[in-house]
């Protein structure tokens, strides 16, 4: 409970309180090891009585833990309370919100896919009658990797044995005439596909539509679903995949995925 304030003088306003506890974990987020006080002090500009009287109430809701007196580190409550969190995300939660406003923008279908097997199931979508699509994948429906933009995505992220073995498996059956059958021909639109992050569909399942994939990650930067605009053949703007490279990366920060330049700049 919060003390009362001194006649005359004012309470500290909470605020300042929480960034001054965000900046004390920051600094033990930021080394493996436990930190001494006098360093942790310094590198927060606070005094040192401060910053001892805030970690000892930390300490107090095993938020931080003290190996040793005079030094700190990070406590298991933070990882009891990550892990509740990790076990309450839903990608298709996480996803609804950031695919209806890229619909409104484009006012093409927005796909939510995820992988199972050899196919890729579609989860979610947003759709109106006004896209002009003839054919919209409806959610539970499947659809082979290597005739996809999201499946080629999780084709991709495989190891080139596990690419042959699936192709081995399913015989890379085709749907048109411009559906990839070869695996020589699989492998060479994969390894775009690792090397811009995005992969596409060229009418290779059904004729007349087009699609662009980006790929979604979770927290441990696994690929664990897929993002991709569906439109008819002859309207699919290359303008739009800026916006869905920047949807697909709103839905995996909202998984608690870091990109690779924030993780070294932590």
């Amino acid at each position: 409970m919060r003390k009362p304030a001194a006649s005359g003088q004012p309470p500290t306003p909470t605020i300042q309180v929480i960034e001054r506890m965000f900046a004390l974990i920051d600094v033990l987020a930021s080394r493996e090891e436990p930190i001494p006080l006098k360093e942790i002090s310094e590198k927060t500009g606070l005094h040192p009585s401060t910053t001892h009287r805030i970690l000892n109430d930390l300490a107090v809701g095993r938020f931080v833990d003290r190996p040793e007196p005079g030094s700190y580190r990070l406590g298991m409550r933070l990882l009891e309370l990550g892990n509740l969190v990790k076990a309450r995300l839903n990608v298709r939660d996480a996803a609804l919100t950031p695919m209806r406003e890229l619909h409104r923008l484009i006012q093409q279908p927005v796909n939510l896919s995820m992988r199972q097997g050899d196919e890729i199931v579609y989860v979610e979508r947003a759709y109106s009658e006004r896209s002009g699509m003839q054919v919209v994948r409806a959610i539970g429906g499947r659809a082979p990797l290597h005739l996809t933009s999201t499946g080629k995505l999780f084709l991709a992220a495989d190891d080139p044995q596990r690419v042959r073995a699936y192709a081995t498996r399913t015989g890379l059956p085709g749907h048109t005439r411009n559906s990839i059958t070869q695996l020589p021909v699989l492998e060479r639109e994969l390894a775009k596909a690792r090397q811009y992050g995005i992969a596409r569909d060229n009418e290779e399942l059904e004729l007349g539509v087009r699609c662009m994939a980006a790929g979604i990650y979770d927290d441990q930067g696994k690929l664990v679903a897929g993002l991709s605009i569906s439109a008819p053949a002859d309207r699919l703007d290359e303008g739009w995949l800026s916006r869905l490279q920047a949807t697909a990366k709103e839905i995996s920060e909202a998984l608690g995925h870091r990109a690779e330049g924030a993780r070294a700049a932590a």
